[in-house]
């Protein structure tokens, strides 16, 4: 025991700290995608937007993904592709639609904890890992099926591209690494251009700035290489998708774009509400990290300041990219800045405790503040390794009324289920002329909500089943307009007797008798 106490005494405090932090940060990547796995083998129904995207690739050829997607949708080439192949491959089911952001999420760990390397010193890693695993939207993306956790392991690519760019020696093997790289990420993530483009910009400028003219020469070949792709890529569909004028309109409806040019205090609620949706923090607590990432800002000023460029000029360009309505800064479209927010942060609890720890009153403070900023992901975490989230429980639903349906029952598919009920037909043993599927809702002519002119349609549409002895009403993805569903039910119940009810999380199958 002494033996063992005196061994412990010789090593070196900061080989010691070293390896217990490296320890830790293993630990939280190994918990992360513990959680991961959890809520991919739950095996939750599509929700409406990622039936809507599965039927396009499902329904589509390979050429015919180059094309632009039916439902409103939009989806980088590159994650299209892959999600095509993941379903020739594994087959038509939510487990291989949902591989490749799987694999993109726990991919993004591991580069994020090698990009946490290069910015924060090493106390603050531990605490940037803990944020990244825990947060809600990321927890969330890494089982969906779109795009967005394939954005956030771009974008942390994209950055550490960026900060490897400041080496003062590059191998021209790096360089090729580097241009192809950045050439590919454009292909399988739309914000992946904002990130390169502020890496770029920043580099340009330094190298001019530094009269380097050998790492100017080197920052504009690589760059070149990437706007090139993007170009080709711009011209091939992503010039289709920025002239969908439902889409712009949609947007604009959320104040994702600002109102004029001239909307200065857009920029700042932006940068406000990113701390809400989607960092995920709530209120009142959420002043925390937003101060707390301001500190971790103007700690980098003083202690890395080439880091601190690249990490907020992906910020700066998408709102750039706003002002001139060419991307909308809202939600989930900006997910892929995370990472950046999130080291902001991490930088930020750092320097705080540093200034606190020296006696125990702040010391006292400093901890009650990094534990704030803690909680929230690790609470995120935990409740979904022990209940893994739902959303719109389709499956169970159609499973229900395959199983109780008699011969000459009628089935009403309102109409925002659409999607996700053509998606899961053929599972189920439905083929067009098995249900009537409800009448397209009039959002995309006078915005959210239940217009006058869209009930009339409803009632108009309901009234046609009147007499009918039994008829299913399916409903799903019914939250979207407040008191819906209750209006719906109202008007139903007046029409016949409500005869069975089943419901799951975001869905809803009820069986009536209009005769």
């Amino acid at each position: 025991m002494q033996t063992t106490i005196k061994q412990f005494k010789k090593l070196q405090p900061s080989k010691f700290t070293a390896f217990t932090l490296n320890r830790i940060s293993f630990v939280i990547i190994g918990f992360g995608i513990l959680v991961r796995l959890v809520q991919y083998l739950f095996n939750r129904s599509l929700w409406n937007d990622e039936a809507a995207l599965a039927l396009n690739i499902v329904n589509r050829s390979y050429l015919e993904l180059l094309q632009p997607l039916d439902y409103n949708q939009g989806a980088p080439l590159g994650f299209l592709m892959v999600e095509k192949l993941a379903v020739q491959l594994f087959g038509n089911n939510e487990y291989a639609l949902r591989l490749f952001p799987l694999v993109s999420s726990i991919a993004s760990l591991f580069l994020f904890y090698h990009l946490a390397k290069r910015c924060l010193q090493k106390p603050a890693i531990p605490i940037a890992l803990t944020l990244f695993v825990g947060l809600e939207y990321l927890l969330y993306f890494a089982s969906e099926v779109k795009q967005y956790s394939t954005d956030v392991a771009v974008a942390i690519l994209g950055a550490t591209i960026g900060v490897s760019l400041n080496r003062k020696k590059i191998e021209p093997f790096q360089l090729i690494a580097y241009a192809i790289g950045g050439a590919i990420a454009v292909w399988f993530s739309h914000p992946a251009i904002f990130v390169l483009a502020g890496v770029g910009i920043y580099h340009v400028l330094a190298g001019w700035q530094q009269k380097n003219r050998e790492k100017l020469i080197i920052v504009l070949a690589v760059t070149s290489i990437w706007l090139i792709s993007f170009a080709s890529l711009y011209f091939l569909s992503l010039r289709n998708l920025g002239e969908s004028a439902y889409l712009l309109r949609s947007w604009t409806n959320k104040y994702a774009f600002p109102t004029s040019i001239f909307d200065i205090n857009w920029s700042y609620l932006r940068y406000i509400k990113l701390f809400k949706d989607p960092l995920g923090f709530s209120e009142p607590l959420v002043i925390v990290p937003r101060l707390v990432c301001l500190a971790g800002f103007i700690s980098l000023w003083y202690r890395k300041r080439e880091i601190l460029f690249i990490l907020i000029s992906p910020f700066l360009v998408t709102l750039l990219a706003g002002y001139l309505q060419k991307y909308p800064f809202h939600s989930r479209l900006v997910v892929f800045l995370t990472p950046f927010f999130i080291l902001g942060i991490a930088e930020g609890s750092y320097f705080i405790w540093q200034k606190t720890c020296r006696n125990k009153l702040t010391a006292i403070i400093g901890m009650l503040i990094i534990s704030l900023l803690l909680a929230v992901p690790i609470a995120n975490a935990t409740h979904r390794l022990v209940q893994p989230q739902t959303k719109q429980e389709i499956k169970q639903v159609m499973s229900y009324v395959k199983t109780h349906q008699q011969p000459g029952d009628i089935l009403y598919i309102y109409q925002r289920a659409e999607y996700q009920f053509r998606y899961y037909a053929a599972k189920y043993g439905y083929r067009e002329g098995d249900y009537i599927m409800g009448i397209d809702d009039l959002d995309e002519y006078d915005g959210k909500g239940m217009s006058e002119q869209e009930w009339q349609r409803y009632q108009n549409d309901f009234d046609q089943l009147r007499g009918k002895r039994r008829v299913w009403v399916i409903l799903s993805h019914i939250t979207h307009v407040p008191n819906e569903q209750q209006r719906i039910l109202t008007y139903l119940d007046s029409m016949g007797q409500k005869i069975d009810v089943f419901t799951v999380p975001g869905s809803f199958a009820y069986l009536y008798d209009f005769s």
